[in-house]
């Protein structure tokens, strides 16, 4: 997905989930600025799928709860919001929110040529405050490639690139898998208009 802004009047909170209930597409919602969210290539979309698919079937029987690109998450400490490709929370304080979680442990994101710069950069700076969040997921839908930020014990994050033929390993909710299956049936010579 692409931000783009869309020049309106700042909003607070309350405004911005009142107006955006009206509107046919959706928004990020930052420093009182509203940004709407494009469309992506089908292979970002597959992809996406795919990853939300793949933590549901495998957090299915347990506590934690995955939510796809239409849950809002709330950037810690902020009145943004944020619409990541997937994200996992095993925080019960999230279950009382309707509208956006919190507590995030677990945050996707498919990369596109647009959005990569901004998702390596300032969304993740704003993601990586949240105390709860372990795994920053940056999957590339040019290749089969997955970046994964994890933060030590230690708090600091370390990066972790997985390429074919890698198991990729998710700590923050304990699954490992080949990184194939993330990306079966993607055709990478697909033309993009």
């Amino acid at each position: 997905m692409i931000a783009v802004p869309s020049h309106s009047p700042k909003l607070t909170p309350t405004e911005y989930f009142a107006w955006e209930e009206q509107q046919l597409c959706r928004h990020e919602y930052i420093n009182g600025e509203v940004f709407a969210m494009s469309g992506g290539t089908q292979n970002h979309s597959r992809i996406a799928l795919k990853v939300a698919a793949f933590l549901d079937n495998h957090l299915s029987n347990g506590s934690c709860r995955v939510f796809n690109s239409d849950c809002r998450v709330n950037l810690a400490g902020t009145n943004d919001y944020t619409y990541p490709d997937a994200s996992v929370s095993c925080d019960p304080r999230d279950k009382t929110t309707t509208q956006y979680i919190t507590y995030p442990c677990l945050i996707a994101e498919v990369l596109s040529e647009s959005t990569e710069a901004y998702d390596r950069g300032n969304k993740f700076f704003r993601y990586r405050q949240n105390p709860q969040l372990q795994d920053y997921v940056l999957v590339s839908s040019q290749e089969i490639a997955i970046d994964l930020y994890r933060k030590g014990n230690d708090g600091r994050w370390e990066i972790i690139n997985y390429r074919a033929g890698d198991i990729v390993e998710w700590q923050s909710v304990n699954l490992s898998f080949p990184i194939e299956q993330v990306y079966r049936g993607i055709d990478f010579s697909e033309v993009t208009l």
